[in-house]
């Protein structure tokens, strides 16, 4: 049955700001769904309120609506384009479910016409409530855990002392297990329910017996009309059950599941899907095993949406679920679709895995001081990295090269633990680390057994981290001279880094990679195909690894390697890696824009990322994708392979930024702003040089590199002072102290965690009003994109401020100087492409706090506000194929916008929650008001001297 064509204009729903538990997949998602509709020649509607994201570019959509996720945003929406025929709310996560649902029991869409597609609200209801749920599975015959539903403190009470500890608790209708908990002992129970109940909002949670020890599994499915059923990906979670899946370690294929059992997984996610509602799309199940020779199956949950899990999916098979569940929703059968890699196989052909992928969440507990770092139920990582393999190992080492936490992989760095308490203490108590503890405990000698005991991580999973040790002690015993060929080849394969060989052998990374080259160990590059190589694919998505060399007949000896190198000019735009707060998805829109601009001028455009959740790493956006660590070594090797024109470092945040020095240094081009000029805003002593040249004033500052030039420092400066070190993004380690002791206090515990960093000791402007500009220069000419001042006075991070475009309240004197000073700032530094800077103004003076030549996190918002495209300008310009005058710059904005900041403090309930110049949003809304006598403004407005933290 083709596709229904009553259907010519769609609403999709997105997900809005980024929280914890709700982050860019759902932008991947969603942008898919957009291409997929279009591609059909449907007018696509979108609502969402995130303006980082290109979900909500204006390219993605006939109509964007920048709006909240109300009720009142839809009905406005829905009289504007009478049109709209149906309504898709899976692409944007639990938000869009709950805002589909109570659309519908307000009778929104039976009033405006308007039918639900991709899933129905029969089936939201029946996976959601957990009662209902339940009792649907006992009614197929699909094992569950003993559990009960209590929508009361007293009945919870009743269950409780029913079941006996330990219990689970798990809210109806909530999103990244929140208020979800383990209950150890009868005392934690009281709070654990109340706060249950009240995070559901249904007040209602599910009471179930802990299977704890149990392993952990993921199915995604896809469904059509027809009652076909493709089974995308089986994902193992490396940690048992216990811990929330966005913060498991998660392992494609299954690795440790009999094919008996994996067979009995399928048939029950398969009836349950088929069972929870006549709909066509995606969805995700979730089961337990448990962990004897039984192997019992019972049912966890199951989700009638893309999923993070489906985004992972998507990059580990490149299948694109969202894709593909679009358009089932539009009616097409699977049997009718194309598989998009091969482009001669169906979309009903289970994709074949010939390689493995890890993913590992990425956490930022130092952003919440005081928080419960231990993981559980309730999800707390804000992003996540994806390495693929020939094997589990060398996926691990990749994933955990990826995380960008000075690692340099699994072990073999000098980083591991080595007491025995702290490391007994982080395998009991699963820590965000626990992915590199397992490696020291087997180091200092612990049995695996043991290891198994406390953890229940799977025996098969243990024995693979102790293949790694034995192997690191092996190579420990030779010198860079006399170690044999197959175990360099050995250790490349189970994906050691350079650097990891070096610090076995004691000696330099660019020794071991010198041998390498001379033994002709080198990366060779696989492509993601869908079908284990069994049909020619399309697309260009790679991987590495290495290989044995191969002897032909005539004695030639070569390794196969499947990217080939065309001759066109070509340009590598590097991203920015994992999900974290201080850098986030507004890179993503970058690097995006950026490799779309290069297409134009004709290059050919490598993309280097290892994120799998955004619109970056869709094998589809640039021409090239290596889905690989943004690590040196893997760079380096590409750029080798490749041979590109240069490489484009400012769109990736401080990620790509960092790696300019060692660009520069073997002698590769760096694309816009030169490494020196880069160098130059980032080292602070010459940059102020150069600003009292140019005759701008900044406050008096000092450097110092240990507690006693601090405070001889803090005599000249006076309190109070920002203590800051350098070459560090979202403001990390920064702190306002106001007496000598909090002073040494930091200054220690900051070279404690950054040894060798040089930290900038700042007058702080007390009570002056916060501004940024940002700008695009081609090194002789200045275009200020937007000027924002901040609501929040000078001391909140800016990343944390609610920012107003255009200013509100600074005067034509200071507006001017604003100007001025970007202007002579940008041409200094010999800027090509974008520029942020941020200034500090106090009686009518403007001061320059900090000036950062790249793409900042206010960019796509000022792009958004204006209905600009400022990205591929500033990328046109850092290719030199254009000049900054060659725009003609029309910028629309009635009234102001606001960019709001997100924050997720839910997810730490014990965290000290006041702002200061340490970033701690997770996200961020745009709200558009016609003036300033709109009541949100005044509102923000009357708080902005909320408990500046000092």
């Amino acid at each position: 049955m083709p596709k229904d064509t009553s259907i010519k204009s769609v609403l999709i729903i997105g997900s809005g700001p980024i929280v914890i538990g709700q982050a860019c997949e759902f932008d991947y998602a969603g942008s898919q769904s957009a291409r997929s509709l279009r591609e059909e020649g449907i007018e696509v509607i979108l609502i969402n309120s995130n303006p980082a994201t290109i979900m909500t570019d204006p390219s993605m959509a006939d109509h964007v609506y920048l709006l909240p996720l109300t009720t009142k945003s839809i009905i406005q929406i829905l009289k504007n384009h009478p049109q709209i025929d149906a309504v898709l709310p899976t692409m944007g996560g639990q938000t869009a479910l709950n805002l589909c649902l109570e659309a519908d029991e307000k009778g929104i869409w039976k009033d405006f016409n308007v039918r639900l597609i991709g899933v129905d609200i029969n089936a939201i209801n029946i996976t959601e409530d957990r009662e209902q749920f339940k009792q649907l599975l006992e009614r197929i015959n699909v094992p569950t855990a003993p559990a009960k539903t209590a929508t009361s403190f007293l009945k919870g009470k009743e269950i409780a002392q029913e079941f006996g500890f330990p219990l689970v608790i798990r809210p109806s209708f909530t999103l990244g297990g929140t208020g979800a908990a383990f209950v150890h002992k009868k005392e934690d129970f009281d709070d654990l329910l109340t706060r249950g109940l009240e995070a559901s909002p249904i007040h209602e949670v599910l009471i179930d017996k802990a299977l704890l020890g149990w392993k952990e599994y993921e199915l995604e499915l896809l469904r059509d009309k027809n009652d076909n059923v493709v089974i995308i990906c089986s994902i193992e979670n490396m940690d048992p059950m216990g811990i929330h899946t966005g913060d498991s370690i998660t392992v494609a294929p299954a690795m440790t599941l009999s094919d008996t059992t994996f067979q009995r997984m399928r048939d029950y996610a398969i009836l349950m899907m088929r069972s929870i509602g006549n709909f066509a799309g995606g969805c995700n199940v979730q089961f337990a095993v448990s962990p004897d020779e039984k192997e019992d199956i019972v049912a966890i949950e199951i989700n009638p949406r893309v999923s993070r899990s489906s985004a992972l999916a998507s990059k580990a098979t490149g299948y694109p679920i969202a894709k593909i569940a679009t358009k089932l929703a539009l009616g097409y059968h699977l049997d009718e679709l194309q598989n998009q890699i091969t482009k001669s196989t169906s979309a009903l052909f289970e994709p074949t895995l010939d390689y493995v992928i890890v993913k590992i969440p990425r956490w930022n507990f130092d952003k919440f001081e005081g928080s419960d770092r231990t993981l559980g139920l309730q999800m707390k990582s804000v992003g996540e990295v994806m390495g693929i393999g020939r094997s589990f190992q060398e996926a691990l080492h990749k994933a955990t090269q990826s995380l960008e936490i000075k690692r340099n992989g699994i072990g073999a760095d000098g980083k591991g633990y080595k007491n025995y308490e702290q490391i007994i203490e982080k395998l009991t108590f699963a820590s965000w680390d626990r992915v590199f503890v397992i490696y020291d405990a087997i180091a200092m000698g612990i049995p695996l057994s043991r290891i198994h005991e406390i953890t229940k991580i799977d025996m098969w999973f243990l024995k693979q981290y102790e293949e790694l040790y034995f192997l690191e002690r092996e190579i420990s015993l030779y010198k860079v001279d006399t170690l044999p060929k197959e175990l360099l080849l050995e250790a490349k394969q189970k994906g050691y880094g350079d650097r990891q060989i070096a610090h076995m052998m004691g000696c330099l990374e660019s020794q071991v990679y010198k041998l390498r080259d001379e033994m002709n160990i080198k990366r060779v590059y696989k492509l993601v195909d869908t079908c284990a190589a069994e049909f020619k694919a399309q697309t260009p998505y790679y991987y590495s690894t290495f290989e044995a060399e191969i002897q032909t007949a005539t004695g030639e000896k070569y390794v196969h390697n499947e990217s080939i190198v065309t001759n066109k000019k070509k340009v590598v735009v590097l991203g920015s890696g994992p999900n974290r707060i201080g850098q986030g998805i507004e890179f993503d829109y970058s690097c995006v824009h950026g490799v779309l601009a290069a297409k134009e001028c004709g290059y050919e455009t490598i993309m280097i990322n290892c994120n799998p959740e955004t619109v970056s790493t869709d094998f589809d956006t640039a021409d090239k994708l290596y889905f690989e660590p943004v690590f040196w070594e893997h760079i380096y090797d590409i750029i080798r392979h490749e041979k590109p024109e240069g490489v484009i470092v400012q769109l990736g945040g401080q990620t790509a930024l960092k790696l300019a020095e060692k660009l520069d240094r073997y002698g590769i081009k760096i694309l816009g702003t030169s490494f020196d000029a880069l160098d130059l805003a980032e080292d602070r002593g010459r940059f102020s040089e150069l600003l009292e040249e140019l005759k701008i004033p900044f406050p008096k500052f000092g450097v110092a590199e240990n507690a006693d030039q601090a405070s001889a420092l803090a005599d000249v400066l006076d309190f109070p002072l920002l203590v800051r070190p350098s070459y560090v993004l979202g403001g990390q380690g920064m702190k306002i102290v106001i007496n000598k002791q909090e002073l040494e206090e930091h200054v220690i515990d900051l070279l404690k965690n950054i040894p060798g960093n040089k930290l900038l000791l700042d007058n702080y402007l007390d009570g002056a009003i916060e501004a940024e500009a940002d700008a695009i220069c081609d090194g002789e000419n200045v275009y200020i994109i937007g000027i924002m001042e901040h609501i929040e006075p000078c001391g909140v991070h800016s990343g944390d401020s609610n920012a107003t475009l255009p200013p509100f309240n600074l005067g034509e004197f200071v507006m001017q100087q604003i100007k001025d000073h970007t202007k002579k700032i940008a041409l200094a530094l010999r800027t090509v492409g974008l520029i942020n800077i941020q200034f500090a103004i106090k009686d009518d003076i403007v001061y320059i706090i900090e000036a950062n030549p790249r793409a900042s996190r206010t960019v796509p918002f000022i792009a958004k506000a204006y209905g600009e495209p400022y990205v591929n300008y500033a990328t046109k310009v850092m290719l030199g194929e254009n000049k900054v005058t060659d725009f003609n710059f029309n910028p629309q904005l009635k009234g102001y916008a606001i960019k709001q900041p997100v924050f997720s403090f839910n997810k730490f309930p014990n965290v000290n929650k006041a702002l200061g110049p340490e970033m701690k949003s997770t996200g961020e809304s745009i709200l558009f008001i016609d003036d300033l006598k709109d009541d949100q403004f005044y509102e923000l407005y009357s708080r902005r001297k909320m408990y500046l933290s000092k």
